[in-house]
């Protein structure tokens, strides 16, 4: 009886041409908050990662779930889920991990008890506002893709009598020191005294864009604020202040599912840098909407109204309330009073904002 003929031996990934499966081992330890894909690649050089218990001194290496990673002799943790925060830049500070000049970082200001988070884009020295930080790679290159096609706007203030004439250039698309800017959406808000302020919305994120474009015309930015990255929006951000984006806004926007983690405790501050709860973007302070465009998509609600009314202190449900005898509590609304007779209850002022 023949023997049934032997199967060729599989080839290896690199004999055969084919990529191999899993991701780039730089790519692993990024994901796992040790350090960025670049500070990754020179721990990697410098001997300091073992896969399956052999040292590497090249980033050139794809592992999968079932590779044993350890640096510095210690096991990899298990790669975080995408997490984003919004923070309020203040001038002064560069958007970059170390500077060649020894000038002050923004990861000199955010709070010690952050995971370790990268920038989606940057804003320059002098510019200040909204600024995207996330502890996922892939994550940051989606978001500053054009392609993404997510608008940013700024507020800008500008030296000089400006006309909608004299802003058509950047409507229609200009050249800059040799470079094309796409068309942006710009609107003249006010002229204050020898300033004018500005609305400015584009799709791209060049090099000083939007102070060369406005230089080509002949107007100097004196003042520039990012208020908005696609939904996400600067709203009551106190200058300093880091907050993070609820994972539920995360799913809805971007479309991307994310394990909730265990509770944590909320986190710190450092250098006067305060990190608040959790919410959903909003509208800034004061902005008018008319100039800021249409909301953005919010998501469901993520709390449905209550179908009964709740007791109140010293009441019985559903039966009259105790009486009180002060207004509601700071920050509420007005003291309670009854309706005049012959027509409705007279609506509270509004508050001065």
């Amino acid at each position: 009886m023949s023997k049934a003929p032997r199967k060729p031996a599989p080839q290896s990934a690199a004999k055969s041409g084919e990529t191999p499966a899993g991701d780039r081992i730089a790519k692993v330890i990024a994901r796992a908050g040790v350090a960025s894909r670049r500070e990754a690649e020179k721990i990697i050089e410098a001997g300091r990662v073992s896969v399956n218990g052999k040292v590497i001194d090249s980033p050139a290496l794809n592992v999968g779930p079932g590779d044993k990673i350890s640096v510095d002799g210690k096991p990899l943790n298990p790669p975080e889920p995408p997490r984003m925060w919004m923070y309020h830049k203040p001038t002064g500070l560069v958007t970059t991990n170390s500077d060649e000049q020894g000038r002050e970082t923004i990861f000199d200001r955010l709070p010690a008890d952050l995971p370790r988070v990268i920038t989606v884009g940057r804003l320059d020295l002098n510019s200040e506002g909204l600024l995207l930080l996330t502890n996922d790679g892939g994550l940051k290159r989606q978001l500053e893709l054009p392609a993404t096609g997510w608008l940013r706007r700024y507020r800008v203030r500008v030296n000089g009598r400006v006309t909608e004439d004299a802003l058509e250039p950047l409507r229609k698309g200009i050249v800059a020191d040799g470079e094309h800017f796409q068309p942006m959406e710009v609107t003249l808000d006010r002229q204050q005294g020898a300033n004018a302020w500005l609305t400015i919305g584009l799709r791209e994120g060049k090099n000083r864009e939007i102070r060369r474009a406005l230089a080509e015309i002949g107007f100097n930015v004196n003042r520039l604020i990012r208020v908005s990255y696609g939904p996400f929006q600067l709203g009551k951000l106190k200058e300093g202040e880091v907050e993070e984006i609820r994972r539920k806004v995360l799913r809805d926007q971007l479309g991307i599912e994310i394990e909730e983690p265990a509770a944590t405790p909320r986190t710190g501050t450092k250098s006067g840098t305060k990190v608040t709860r959790s919410r959903k973007p909003g509208p800034p302070r004061g902005t008018d909407l008319t100039d800021m465009g249409s909301r953005p998509a919010r998501g469901k609600p993520l709390s449905k109204p209550m179908s009964k009314p709740m007791s109140r202190p010293g009441g019985k449900l559903g039966g009259k309330p105790a009486p009180r005898s002060d207004a509601r509590s700071e920050g509420g609304g007005f003291k309670t009073g009854k309706p005049r007779s012959g027509g409705p209850a007279k609506p509270p002022r509004d508050r001065k904002g």
